[in-house]
């Protein structure tokens, strides 16, 4: 098993598809290979962000119950778990996500504090669009509610964010790359409610999104 991954122990969710060698999650497709579970996963979450766009309006708040469903909308085709908080404990490269028995309570709190705050998104300017995407998303991905799928799927309630607050779709490229270094340390100051770094993050995505809008003509 690649070191990088999650380390879990438990129960279904912590199974292999047979013949992977350990590489990939049991799944309902069958599938073996890193390369065509990635593939998979990929396409899946275009049909998920069209379905996601026609689901939720620009005065949608979200709450805990729609990450879920944003995440079973993804990946109910490839994971019987898809949309249900995990139930083992997960760790990635030492640093430790919140224990899976605190998630549905953590996940509340989060709809009544965070959630609640930040959504519908209605920031007045950038400044507040950033803090909104930056504090919502180090909030969640902090309690890491599911097994796979974290970080995209709370990219993809980003997205959505930045629907409602008048932003074109998010290109996230700033957060790959050279960038990834500074998201991950980001994410780990989150930990003491230091958002600074994860906001200087998600301002370049936002400089980015409107530099593609710019050269595109919207």
């Amino acid at each position: 098993m690649n070191p990088g991954r999650y380390d879990v122990s438990g129960l279904i969710e912590a199974q292999y598809e047979p013949g992977s060698r350990g590489r990939v999650l049991r799944n309902l497709l069958g599938i073996r290979r890193t390369g065509d579970m990635e593939l998979a996963e990929s396409q899946a979450l275009e049909l998920a962000q069209r379905q996601a766009l026609e689901a939720y309006s620009q005065d949608h708040r979200f709450t805990a119950a729609d990450v879920c469903r944003l995440h079973a909308i993804w990946l109910g085709p490839i994971y019987a778990w898809a949309g249900e908080y995990r139930a083992v404990n997960i760790t990635k490269d030492g640093f430790p996500f919140a224990a899976a028995a605190q998630v549905p309570r953590l996940m509340r709190e989060a709809e009544r504090g965070v959630l609640a705050r930040y959504t519908p998104c209605k920031a007045a300017d950038d400044d507040e669009m950033v803090e909104a995407l930056a504090v919502v998303h180090a909030e969640l991905i902090l309690i890491h509610p599911f097994r796979e799928g974290n970080g995209r799927v709370l990219r993809l309630l980003a997205l959505l964010m930045g629907l409602q607050a008048g932003l074109p779709p998010l290109d996230f490229s700033p957060l790959a790359g050279r960038g990834l270094k500074r998201y991950v340390a980001g994410i780990h100051a989150a930990t003491g409610r230091d958002y600074g770094m994860l906001i200087g993050v998600f301002r370049k995505v936002i400089d980015r999104t409107w530099r593609n809008a710019s050269s595109s003509g919207r």
